[in-house]
């Protein structure tokens, strides 16, 4: 009897064995790792988090994070998510784009995707945004709501992807007045420039002496402090990827949205789905990829009159009779 029980329990543990191998072989684990600034960085970061997020929520799948404080880690934390297995990792930043390349071709069978930047392998998918369109649009917004005929722009690290964005808002500005007056910052030179709010402050108030009533920061967590300065100094902000309308209603003009959000979600649910794609995916205001923000908080600050003439634009940048040039093109 003993062995018979005994037999039972191996035969059935065995099952279980092959059911949980099985469960293991089809298990999928996509993989996130964030770039410097923070996971919540009220941004580019966090636009990454909240789409992670809600693939989580759509399909009950948890995803595997890591967040980069030093750009010595960015190789070791790609190739360790899929060494343990992710089917498929996502990078955010054009920083990472090395890291990307090697692990890509050290895991062909593992899915890669970078934000920002292109990497040209045929396992990996590179998203980039036309930022430039998205912040043609808050220029427009901030020369129409400016008293003062000068407003400002202030980047993080000083590279051709954040030229690109002060490029379309100066566009955008001048669009509506030919004579505006547009002060451009760079917060610095390393990618310490993405979280520093205290020099992201003194930037601000330094172009608010000069005369500007409207900045706009594309910045990273230093974008912080300079909505806090703008509120400080009763002028007006404009926030950038995530929508930051919220941070200080009546401050905030509006956001230049960068749906940072929807390229990791449509990544891990691709990847999931089979529906993987490699490539080149390039979002601009056509693909609802970059876009500016009105709502409950910045709503009193947006005349019907300026919404018409933004959304007027936005129209004609998709139909292609306005072209705005950006940064890449001057």
């Amino acid at each position: 009897m003993r062995n018979f029980l005994t037999a039972i329990i191996a035969t059935f543990s065995f099952l279980a064995f092959i059911n949980v191998a099985n469960s293991a072989d089809h298990k999928f684990v996509p993989a996130l790792v964030f770039d410097m600034g923070g996971k919540f960085d009220k941004s580019f970061n966090q636009a990454a988090y909240e789409g992670a997020e809600k693939f989580k929520k759509d399909t009950g799948v948890n995803y595997k994070e890591f967040e980069v404080t030093a750009p010595t880690q960015r190789e070791q934390a790609i190739r360790n998510m899929a060494k343990r297995g992710s089917n498929v990792v996502i990078a955010m930043g054009f920083a990472q784009a090395a890291a990307v390349e090697k692990a890509a071709k050290e895991f062909p069978n593992t899915k890669f995707a970078i934000i920002d930047m292109v990497v040209d392998l045929p396992n990996v998918r590179s998203v980039v945004f036309r930022e430039h369109e998205g912040s043609f649009l808050v220029g427009m917004a901030a020369a129409l709501a400016s008293k003062t005929g000068k407003v400002g722009f202030i980047g993080g690290m000083d590279i051709p992807l954040i030229r690109n964005f002060g490029a379309g808002y100066v566009e955008g500005a001048k669009y509506v007045n030919p004579n505006i007056e547009v002060f451009q910052n760079m917060t610095g030179t390393t990618p310490a420039a993405w979280n520093n709010p205290g020099k992201g402050a003194e930037l601000a108030k330094s172009q608010f002496g000069r005369g500007a009533d409207v900045v706009y920061a594309a910045a990273g967590g230093t974008g912080v402090g300079v909505y806090q300065a703008a509120v400080d100094e009763g002028k007006l902000a404009i926030g950038v990827d995530s929508n930051q309308n919220y941070l200080h209603p009546g401050t905030m003009l509006t956001s230049m949205l960068k749906r940072v959000d929807v390229a990791v979600y449509n990544a891990m649910k691709d990847a999931k789905d089979g529906n993987w794609s490699s490539g080149i995916i390039s979002l601009g205001v056509a693909e609802n990829g970059v876009g500016w923000a009105v709502d409950q908080y910045n709503r009193k600050l947006i005349s019907s009159e300026m919404e018409a003439k933004i959304n007027q634009a936005r129209k004609d940048i998709i139909s292609g009779k306005i072209k705005v040039k950006g940064y890449q093109s001057n």
